[in-house]
């Protein structure tokens, strides 16, 4: 695509922009529907988006680097979501992280040779069967290592 700074992808992300009305206060949500459509959001397509909203390339940045659930580089085809909030770490999350980073052969927010993205978050919402996982979206409580295993090869096949 010509004229773009985004990869290919520079006027699919300003038509995003557009939708959103070119509006800073909509950078959030411009950023989850790049994302959503692409599966990450590529660094040059900051560029982009800083023009159509008129901000400095910087703001923008601070903004994605703010937040954890904006991807800088492609998941993979299983994204599992470890919560790692106090309800969480009281349960072991902390050491069941480490197993599954483990076992996966990535550190936390990597993705694996075997396509699975290890991801944290602060908060499931399923502080009551701690320690909690979304795994492709399905929320898992009282995870194992092992019940974490099942739920990503079920959500692999």
């Amino acid at each position: 695509m010509t004229g773009s700074t985004a990869e290919g992808h520079g006027d699919m992300v300003k038509a995003i922009c557009q939708r959103h009305g070119n509006d800073p206060a909509s950078l959030i949500e411009i950023f989850h529907d790049i994302q959503a459509e692409l599966g990450f959001i590529p660094e040059p397509a900051l560029t982009d988006i800083a023009q159509a909203i008129n901000r400095s390339r910087a703001e923008v940045h601070g903004v994605m680097s703010f937040y954890h659930d904006f991807r800088r580089q492609p998941g993979g085809t299983v994204t599992v979501k470890l919560c790692r909030a106090e309800a969480c770490q009281s349960m072991g999350a902390l050491e069941l992280i480490e197993k599954v980073c483990a076992r996966h052969g990535v550190t936390l927010g990597g993705t694996s040779a075997g396509g699975v993205t290890i991801e944290p978050v602060y908060c499931l919402g399923n502080c009551a069967l701690s320690p909690a996982a979304l795994v492709n979206d399905r929320l898992v409580g009282r995870v194992t290592p092992d019940r974490l295993d099942k739920a990503i090869t079920e959500a692999a096949s």
